[in-house]
């Protein structure tokens, strides 16, 4: 792609980040920061893409003229679907954005395949279904009573964060939209393991609070694959993400990672850690997985190329 694509498919998904106008002030200074980081890593004017969104400069029109190919116009599509959904479900103000965004782009039947695709990863639930909603009680009595495997805990949680760190090597959008998800029932495990039954509202504020916001970190991670060239390439594209770490920053590992220990932490204690204790605790364990992201790079790498990215539903809803 152009430079002129790239900078238009960024611009794209900012748009479809604030369609909804709902956003929380912490989640727009994510979006910030992250626009900043990445135009120092990348050299591209994100922060002027961001202020033109936020003020209106921008229109859907002028960013669909930017891109020329079909290749570009269905990867911005794409991406601007996963973003609408990183939170949850779409809105309506985010059906009608991404119907014209079809129109505008000249997108086939096949678009909205996708984001029928991108709804269903969106809309799995992070508890049990209701075929073994009994079993689940079951589990959060047992483990009222008894004090968890600690050490199994932190092997589901190391095994979780390979797992994400995975799917952040892989090219196709939706391996990166499934990151969310699991990082979501990781936390439920975690807190059904110390007999707390969780909904997704109280893990949505529990990732809010340790500083992980959906939208935002959708945005980081696959921006990271876009600028580093590796995102939509299917095929070849995996082999060169593997050996090139610096299309990944490693981010999903480590963020996974942090989440499982503070989660842990958290749910241990009764749930008494204040938010700006959760804050620290997230910050300061994100730099112990970044440390131990070069240590397990071997299992990550491996652990991708097991990986069938069609299958990517089936992945989160059995988690």
């Amino acid at each position: 792609m152009t430079p002129s694509e790239t900078q238009a498919i960024v611009t794209l998904s900012l748009l479809a980040a604030f369609v909804d106008g709902e956003k929380h002030e912490r989640e727009r200074a994510e979006i910030k920061r992250i626009a900043e980081g990445l135009s120092q890593a990348d050299g591209l004017n994100l922060p002027t893409l961001y202020q033109d969104v936020l003020m209106k400069r921008v229109s859907l029109a002028s960013v669909a003229g930017e891109l020329k190919s079909t290749e570009s116009r269905q990867l911005a599509y794409e991406m601007a679907v996963c973003v609408c959904d990183a939170d949850g479900t779409q809105s309506d103000s985010e059906r009608m954005f991404l119907a014209d965004v079809r129109t505008s782009l000249g997108l086939d039947a096949s678009a909205a395949v996708f984001s029928q695709r991108a709804e269903e990863i969106a809309a799995v639930p992070v508890a049990a279904t209701a075929a073994t909603a009994a079993a689940a009680g079951t589990a959060v009595a047992t483990a009222a009573a008894n004090s968890p495997d600690s050490a199994e805990l932190d092997k589901s949680i190391l095994n979780a964060a390979i797992l994400n760190g995975a799917l952040e090597l892989l090219p196709e959008t939706l391996s990166t939209m499934a990151i969310i998800p699991l990082q979501m029932k990781l936390v439920y495990r975690i807190g059904q393991a110390y007999g707390y039954q969780l909904d997704s509202g109280h893990i949505k504020d529990f990732l809010a609070t340790v500083g992980v916001g959906l939208t935002s970190q959708y945005l980081e991670q696959a921006g990271r694959k876009l600028l580093g060239g590796l995102l939509g390439k299917v095929g070849g594209g995996l082999l060169r993400g593997l050996g090139n770490q610096a299309v990944s920053s490693g981010m999903s590992f480590a963020s996974t990672y942090a989440l499982g220990h503070v989660a842990k932490r958290y749910y241990a204690g009764g749930r008494t850690l204040s938010t700006q204790m959760l804050k620290d605790a997230f910050s300061g364990v994100v730099k112990e997985g970044q440390s131990l992201q070069t240590q397990y790079l071997p299992a990550i790498q491996e652990k991708a190329r097991t990986l069938d990215a069609g299958k990517v539903l089936s992945l989160v809803r059995g988690a």
